[in-house]
């Protein structure tokens, strides 16, 4: 069972924080994504601990952590920015940043910011790039498609569904990325009691809210529109993993078309017969290239 503690942050935030590891050791910070918790990375955290210190904090909106329920709260530069005040928090200068799915995204948002001053490689499992997603949602018909839910999930028409039954209930209306079978009971157990707080579930489903993204209608073309400007995205130059389970219905592989234009370098490790929340579906998997690659 990994402990957790109470870490405030310079802005207010409390978040509950797993800190396991040497000190004194190189440092993993870990970010899950939706719906989950820290525990996302419970095996990776099991197996490197001995050797780097292994931060994994259960972020804001989530669980024991503070859950500000106004949208703006959960804008992606206060998302980012609760990452670098944690890290300032507990006296890390540099850190490796790894995330998956909505943690990916603010992993890719830690490392283009903070990239060579403050984060020193990058290890994204099945989260896609900013400037690959927004245009695959205009062109590509199975990205658009399987994007529908975030509709769902921003339309306030939800909200009583929501208080009602929780994130299950429009998780059942509206998913068909979830896999029941896949999932040890007893995690699955755990996140049911984590989602009957109707507060975390409001924070969850903020991070949708507040974020920028546009996910058109299916009636709507698919093409780039005549007036969309790309946001101004650097380009990541420090080494960075990229790791993708090729089964994942929430996102296609076409996420990985285009990224060696705007990282380099990098390493991308492929993992078959896999679906979306691959730190837990193929642990060895994701040990084994985090390995490799962290030995480089």
């Amino acid at each position: 069972m990994m402990e957790q503690k109470r870490v405030s942050l310079a802005n207010g935030v409390e978040l509950d924080t797993v800190d396991e590891g040497p000190v004194d050791g190189p440092a993993l910070i870990f970010l899950h994504g939706f719906p989950e918790s820290h525990r996302t990375w419970r095996h990776q955290i099991a197996h490197f601990s001995d050797r780097f210190r292994c931060i994994a904090p259960d972020q804001r909106g989530y669980r024991g952590s503070s859950k500000p329920q106004e949208v703006e709260a959960y804008t992606p530069d206060k998302l980012i920015g609760d990452i670098f005040l944690l890290a300032d928090v507990l006296g890390i200068a540099k850190f490796t940043i790894v995330g998956h799915d909505w943690g990916g995204a603010i992993a890719w948002g830690v490392a283009l910011g903070g990239q060579h001053a403050r984060v020193e490689r990058a290890i994204i499992a099945n989260a896609p790039h900013p400037a690959v997603f927004q245009k695959l949602l205009y062109t590509n018909h199975t990205q658009r498609e399987a994007s529908q839910y975030i509709r769902a999930f921003r339309d306030p028409a939800n909200d009583d569904l929501v208080r009602e039954k929780g994130i299950t209930g429009i998780l059942k209306q509206e998913v068909n990325w979830d896999r029941p079978d896949t999932m040890p009971a007893e995690e699955r157990a755990r996140l049911l009691k984590d989602w009957e707080d109707r507060d975390a579930c409001f924070g969850m489903l903020n991070y949708y809210r507040a974020s920028q993204m546009t996910v058109p209608t299916m009636d709507e073309p698919f093409e780039v529109p005549a007036d969309y400007t790309p946001p101004p995205i650097p380009k990541l130059t420090i080494p960075t993993l990229v790791i993708w389970a090729l089964d994942d219905l929430a996102l296609p592989q076409e996420n990985l078309e285009g990224l060696d234009d705007v990282i380099d370098p990098l390493t991308i490790v492929q993992v078959p017969d896999c679906g979306h929340f691959v730190p837990w579906e193929a642990p060895e998997n994701v040990i084994a290239a985090m390995e490799e690659f962290l030995s480089q």
